[in-house]
Order: structure tokens, then sequence, then C-alpha cells
């Protein structure tokens, strides 16, 4: 999908048409106030105070008609440069543009707003030249949003918008737009019963239903058998850490205003935890370690919290609650390119296994030049970076550099995954860290009976089991592999009253044979209930009949096609069973 702001033609068209959403948005509500209409990668919005007034879907339709008939009228759109005190004197009823001109620079004397007909807005510009240009717009939505981003503010209501040259592209990017509503894994979660959400429980803390458990648990499962074939040792540790864990981390100082408040409970203070890395420190720091123990691979599906904005919240790929993947692998300095390799090597052996074929990988460094955000050690960040500049490049692996990404300790490998729909985004992480292990005098014994500090590599191959699940849902359309499936064959006989125990029989078979199962001898039409296993995407259905049952045989249909193959029980078992081990993928429909 095209990104508005990058287009700069495009970008101008779409901050013209914000001002021209407003106008009509005055014409039809005459009390109405602005805030800001930037213009945004998927268009542009305008935030609007209205009052006590409500603007609705249903409502977009007659501001899309009155925003034609200001463009075929064809105004010109004239820039004016004023003084700050005419500009003050010019919006002196609008609470919004008066705070928006107050806070300009003292030196900003000359403030530039445009006019078009009988509506005049602030704005730096571009604009076009005329509204007439604007035809190919669309109105896509409506929602709240508290002024200036803060809640203690009042709600205002953002209309959001797009624009385009020609009514083919428009028309192009609105299928582009629907696609992506089919594929939002919000809506397939709810369609198949994936989880659920409640305020009662509080935003951004997602649930996960028996379907959605079952797919969490095969990943889950499918994930740490990976890890303990490579010698990963799984534990377990709290979802919550004495305020004192985090300052002797730093996660403090660098990561508050990502955390929930502080707890106070018996004259001690707690947090809930926004990362695992300080419990293993201090799980490593539990014993005496020699250079022979190393490397060691702690493992965690881990619990943590953070505090995510409620406009920031979305479905269950941006959550305050989520389960990260994580591991921790403690090593000497000469075994950093060989554990590294390794764990490369195994994001790749997952990608492949889940069909993810488009990703990059970022080599995230630190910005030189900031000093807060970064821990300041120079000589412990220079060799950080060269030294995993120098694996990925013994490796083979393409990156790009990626200044001021880094975590606070230290660079990182990040995977950025390009989903069907929406932007890149990082699903996997490998960090190299010098930084920890000190502040937590972190040792092991080397050959020469010296103490020396250990280098920790910080993993996710899932950066979080819920964001993975997302972008999966999206991938597949929620049509996912049959290992994957939270119900992987559907039983429907004729007609139960005739073919009804042998569909049980069926049933039973493959519940032994570890097969998840549904039975559905329901007195409905099987026209109905083959729609219903389609719509839940299961990715065999069973149909069973007098033929069937006579020969002791199946007939199956796989998800999204209308054609039938009859085979003997034995080898449906047998071949569904292989499906599964070898987590083959079925085309998706």
């Amino acid at each position: 999908m095209i990104n508005i702001k990058e287009d700069e033609k495009l970008s101008v068209m779409n901050h013209s048409c914000a001002h021209l959403l407003a106008q009509a948005v005055k014409h039809l509500y005459p009390d109405a106030k602005f805030w800001v209409g930037p213009v945004i990668e998927e268009g542009f919005y305008y935030d609007i105070d209205l009052g006590d007034q409500v603007i609705t879907e249903d409502d977009l339709v007659k501001i899309e008609k009155e925003m034609k008939k200001i463009a075929k009228d064809g105004k010109r759109i004239v820039r004016n440069e004023i003084s700050k005190e005419e500009a003050l004197e010019m919006f002196k009823d609008d609470p919004y543009k008066i705070d928006l001109i107050s806070r300009m620079d003292e030196d900003e004397n000359v403030i530039s707003c445009y006019t078009q007909g009988d509506f005049t807005d602030l704005c730096r510009g571009p604009h076009l030249d005329t509204v007439k240009k604007l035809k190919n717009f669309k109105l896509l939505k409506v929602s709240g949003a508290y002024w200036k981003g803060d809640a203690k503010n009042k709600m205002l209501q953002r209309i959001y918008g797009i624009c385009f040259e020609n009514p083919e592209d428009l028309e192009k990017h609105l299928e582009e737009l629907e696609e992506a509503k089919q594929r939002d894994h919000r809506k397939i979660g709810k369609d198949l019963g994936i989880y659920m959400m409640s305020d009662l429980v509080g935003r951004g803390l997602p649930m996960y239903l028996p379907n959605g458990f079952t797919l969490w648990n095969e990943l889950e499962t499918y994930i740490r058998d990976k890890e303990i074939k490579r010698g990963y040792l799984h534990v377990q540790t709290p979802p919550l850490g004495n305020v004192e864990l985090y300052k002797t981390s730093g996660h403090l100082d660098h990561y508050k205003d990502a955390m929930f408040p502080i707890m106070e409970v018996e004259d001690e203070e707690y947090v809930l935890r926004p990362m695992n890395c300080p419990h293993h420190m201090v799980m490593y720091g539990n014993d005496i370690h020699s250079y022979r123990d190393l490397p060691l691979r702690i493992a965690e599906i881990a619990r943590d919290c953070r505090y995510e904005t409620s406009g920031s919240l979305k479905g269950i790929e941006r959550v305050r609650t989520f389960c990260q993947n994580d591991a921790h692998i403690f090593c000497t300095p000469e075994q950093i390119e060989s554990e590294f390799k390794d764990v490369v090597n195994l994001i790749l052996e997952c990608y492949e296994d889940l069909g993810i074929t488009d990703y990059k990988f970022d080599l995230a460094l630190r910005d030189p030049e900031d000093k807060v955000k970064f821990y300041p050690d120079d000589e412990m960040w220079d060799n950080a970076e060269n030294a995993l500049r120098k694996i990925l490049d013994d490796i083979g692996i393409p990156y790009r550099e990626m200044i001021g990404d880094a975590a606070f300790y230290g660079p990182k490998l990040d995977v950025q995954v390009k989903p069907a729909v929406g932007n890149e985004f990082s699903l996997s992480t490998c960090q190299i860290d010098f930084c920890l292990p000190a502040k937590f005098d972190l040792t092991y014994v080397a050959p020469d009976g010296s103490k020396q500090t250990p280098v920790v590599l910080h993993r996710a191959v899932f950066g979080s089991l819920d964001r993975t699940i997302a972008y999966y849902l999206e991938e597949t359309k929620g049509n996912l592999p049959t290992w994957l499936a939270p119900i992987q064959v559907r039983v429907i006989p004729v007609n139960a009253e005739f073919q009804g125990e042998y569909a049980e029989k069926v049933y039973d078979l493959l519940h032994k044979e570890g097969i998840r199962v549904e039975l559905d001898n329901r007195n409905e039409k099987l026209g109905y209930r083959l729609r219903e296993a389609q719509t839940a995407k299961v990715p065999y259905t069973l149909i069973l009949g007098d033929k069937e049952k006579d020969s002791n045989s199946i007939s199956y249909r796989l998800h999204g096609e209308k054609d039938t193959t009859t085979v003997k029980v034995d080898e449906f078992v047998d071949l569904i069973k292989n499906e599964i081990e070898t987590k083959k993928r079925i085309s998706n429909k």
C-alpha cells in the first residue's frame, strides 16, 4: 500500500483535501472548531470539536457530498502571510488556534494561512492552487482523539480520508483497504474465537479462548522443542520484581515511561516487569560458573507488562501484557560468533517452517551523540558494534545499519518482517550485551583461574507470541496450516440418523490418534454444515454418507475447495499425521 507522506505530490494533495474536509464540516456544522489536520501515511485526518454533536459513519456521506460541491465550485487556494498579532485577532474565538499560535516560537512573527472561498485556516503549506483538483477522495472513518493526545484533555472527533490524482488509483487503494480489513487479525480473531477483550478486565489485556489457546500452545511447544534440541534450559521467573532490580539493570532510568507505576508493599517497592533479562542475570549469579559451563542458554516463555497508551493499543499486536519467547545466552567472548550464528540459523529455520519469506535484517546501533538514551561507555559500544558487524559479514547476511535503534545496553540484530498489509515491524531480535553482566557483577572462572565477565546474547525468535499470532493470522487470512489449526478436522455425516454411528466411530479414531477433531451431527442441512466448516476455516472436512460407511472410507474436502477425495480411513489418518508432522502448508483460499 502506498505511503502518502513519502510521495510529495500526493502529500500536498492530501494536505489540501484535509482543508477541503474542514471547510465542508464548517458549512454543515457552523459551530465546529478545528485542532490539526495533518497528512499521514494512509492519507489525512482532521481533529474537530463539535460540542455536543456527534458525527457517525453515516454522516461521512453528506460531508463528502459537500466536499464535492465545494471542489466543483473551483475556488482558488490563496496563501497569505500575517503577523502573530493579526493571527491572534483573526482566530480570537477559536481556543485551539489560539493555543497553536501562542506556542509558536517568539521569532516566528510571520504566520502563513490559506484561504479558499469562505474558509481560512492556519498552515505552513504547501497546498494546491485550487480546490478544483480535489476530485478523487474518500472519507474512511471517524473516531475519537484526545486533544494533543492527552487523555486528560477533551475528546475531539477525528475524521480520516484519502485523496488521489485519478479515480483508478483511488479505487485500487480502496480495494487494498478492503483486503486489509479482511486480513485484520482483530476481525479474524473474533470470527475464529481466538481471543477476546473486555474493558472490565482492562484495555490491552487479551484473554485467549479455547481455539486461541490451542494455537498459542502449539507455537509455544514448537519453539520450546526447538530450543531444547539446541541445549537451552527452560526456567520460570515471577512477572514482577523489586524496584532495586531495575535500578541495578538501569531499566528504571531508561524505560520508566514504559513501565507500570511502582507498587508499595510492606515497605518495599515492586513493579510489573517490562522484560526478563534482570531476572535471568540474577539467576546466573546464583551459582559459580566455569568457562566449561559456557555457553549457558537460559530460556523462558515469560509474561511481561508494559504501559501502552490506549490510542496505541491494537488487538493482540500491541498490548499491555504479552509473552516473550525470550532467552539469554551467557558465553565467553570467543563463543559470541558461533552462538550468534546459531541464533540466526534458528530464526531462519522457524521462518522456513512458518512460510515467512518477506523479511530484512537491521543492525541497530547507538547514536553516539545521544548520551542519555544509551549507556555511556564508548569503548564498550565500539567493541560490541564492531563484533556484531564482523559476525554478520562473516555469516554473509545483508543488513541495513539503523543509527539510534539499539537497546540502551548494546547493539542488536532485528529481523523486520513485511506483513501482507501495513508496515514492516520487528518479529525477531538478537542483542549483544557487555553492559548488564558487569552491572550485576557476573563472572566465570577462566582457564587461567581468573574471574572474567561473561557476554550475554539477548534473543527472541518470536518477539512475543501475541504479535506472532496476530501477524500469522493476517498472513494466512486465518487459514492456518493443519499443524496450527485449532480444529484440524470436522466430521459431518450426511444424515445423522443413518451415518451417525459411523461418524462417531471415525471421530473416536481420529481423537485417539491425537488429531484435533469435531463431530457435527446436528439436525441441519448438509449444505449449511459444510458452509459453517468453511467459515470456521477448518483444514479438512470429512463427509460421510452410505458409500463411505459401507466401504470403511471417508470423503474429505480441503478448506477453500469444492472437490472431494475419497480414501480409506487408515490412509487419511496417515495423510493428516504426516502433514502435521512435516508442518506442510496448504494453499490459503
